[in-house]
């Protein structure tokens, strides 16, 4: 059993669109009760994150504003500290850093040159980062000596709102980030690792796999366990009232072969009952209490946020 913290929720939000629009999509997720705005960090299509976050944070009230999340190798952390920062004043305190290894679209990097290197490499130099994105956050001039960055008396500006830093959020799904992020993040959002092409490796995907992630987690993160709120990006949604005509329909609109896709915490099937029930059993059991979904099932998501939100 595990502790209860309240639910809250996220929807991710990236495509381009006209400005009006963009505002206007900002100021429905904040009407419908969405806790969290986020954004992910791709070279595709969507806006800049900080231009974008920032007019997010200009015309909401409430919401926080976050990144889901950034990818580490395609920056240096004390530019992203800027970045981040900057958003925290911004928005009076309410962004959320989210960071992670990056590499979960291999062709981007292909795009600008940019060497996609291997898990381990990837990994070490987020460890470091996540290191500095702390130390710049403080009051004094910060020094760091790595095997990939070195900082020498920098003191980062402008101070973020939020001390001694925003909340950290990293997404994690193998043995090694999740140990990383037991002992550094504030909020881990859990994945599956991939498997070839860029795709979920299916055996991670039921629920025993995140359970297994989950006590992993608790080991390395030991007395601050409580402390770390855990995160999952629902993957599909299909609210029915037949739960199997709701499992065909996912089968035929995104090809899920795999039978662990319908007991995974990332996919919700069912009626609105079903999936309360559903998403309260995994609180219960992996002590997921923080979902985000992607934009398109963001309104059918509503009566669900309605019934959850704070509980």
């Amino acid at each position: 059993m595990t502790s209860h913290r309240p639910f809250r929720f996220g929807v991710q939000i990236a495509k381009t669109r006209t400005a009006s629009e963009w505002r206007d999509a900002a100021k429905r997720a904040e009407e419908l009760g969405f806790d969290v705005f986020q954004m992910p960090d791709h070279l595709g299509s969507q806006f800049a994150i900080g231009p974008a976050l920032a007019v997010v944070a200009e015309v909401t009230s409430r919401i926080r504003i976050g990144t889901l999340v950034w990818q580490n190798d395609l920056r240096h952390p004390t530019l992203l500290a800027k970045e981040a920062y900057t958003l925290d004043v911004l928005s009076e305190g309410r962004f959320e850093l989210g960071i992670g290894a990056g590499g979960s679209f291999p062709p981007e990097f292909d795009w600008i040159g940019v060497p996609l290197e291997p898990n381990g490499e990837r990994v070490a130099r987020l460890e470091e980062s996540v290191r500095i994105l702390k130390g710049v956050a403080g009051p004094e001039p910060f020094s760091f000596e790595g095997a990939h960055y070195t900082i020498s008396g920098y003191e980062g500006h402008p101070k973020p709102v939020q001390q001694p830093h925003p909340p950290i959020f990293m997404g994690a799904g193998g043995p090694r980030m999740l140990r990383i992020a037991a002992r550094e993040a504030d909020v881990i959002g859990l994945l599956p690792m991939f498997g070839p092409g860029a795709s979920f490796d299916e055996q991670e995907l039921g629920l025993d796999a995140f359970e297994q992630k989950v006590t992993l987690v608790r080991e390395a993160a030991g007395e601050r366990f409580d402390a770390i709120e855990l995160n999952i990006l629902v993957q599909a949604l299909a609210v029915a009232d037949d739960r199997a005509a709701g499992i065909e329909r996912l089968r035929q609109e995104r090809g899920f072969t795999n039978d662990l896709w319908y007991e995974s915490p990332m996919v919700l099937v069912g009626s609105i009952d079903e999936i309360v029930e559903t998403m309260e059993a995994n609180r219960e059991r992996l002590g997921v209490s923080y979902y985000s979904v992607f934009e398109h099932n963001m309104e059918e998501f509503i009566p669900i946020v309605d019934r959850l939100a704070g509980r």
